[in-house]
């Protein structure tokens, strides 16, 4: 079981790492590249759209994303503990946010912006683990979801972590900090939890 004590402050950590996300640009953060002289600077009214590895990353994370969202949905209704209902309450509500800002930068770069779908092969939960949440029943679908989702954000951050060093646009190198910081608590959250 996951200690309440200990939920709490990382619920709240998760969904602060990502609050405002949908709500449009956000400010870089102070280790992010500064732009060059006379370069847009995001939340300014001519953000440019991010552009080759920011749209890889992009587009890799709606994908992944959508998978963690599917995760979660297979198993909210039916988990026993509820600090882990918890935490999957707001993985879901921060995801959600995540993934409408993703798309919308995605849209903004328009439709030569890169795949219209990323193939998840390699960081993605595969049909037997999803099979294997979808008939989980009692405290095994407790213990089948930290699996799943556990090894699925642990990928998640290390995508995030590895855009950090790659990528150049401020907005998506912020959000990729955020994500590596929020999957990563999430994943040492569901380490500790017994069950």
């Amino acid at each position: 079981m996951i200690r309440l004590s200990a939920a709490t402050p990382l619920v709240v950590l998760l969904l602060a790492a990502t609050a405002g996300c949908a709500a449009g640009p956000v400010s870089p953060s102070p280790d992010a590249p500064r732009p060059a002289a006379g370069a847009t600077v995001p939340g300014a009214s001519a953000t440019p759209a991010p552009s080759g590895i920011d749209l890889l990353f992009l587009t890799m994370m709606v994908a992944h994303t959508e998978q963690t969202l599917e995760i979660v949905r297979l198993a909210r209704d039916r988990l026993t503990d509820a600090d882990l209902r918890t935490l999957v309450a707001a993985i879901d509500a921060t995801e959600t946010d995540e993934l409408t800002t993703m798309r919308a930068w995605l849209r903004e770069a328009g439709p030569s912006a890169g795949p219209g779908r990323h193939a998840h092969d390699g960081h993605g939960v595969t049909p037997a683990e999803l099979d294997r949440l979808r008939t989980a029943t009692g405290n095994d679908v407790d213990r089948v979801l930290r699996e799943v989702l556990g090894a699925h954000q642990r990928s998640a951050a290390d995508l995030a972590r590895a855009h950090l060093a790659a990528g150049t646009d401020p907005r998506v190198l912020d959000l990729a900090r955020r994500v590596e910081q929020s999957r990563s608590a999430e994943v040492r959250l569901m380490s500790t939890a017994t069950g």
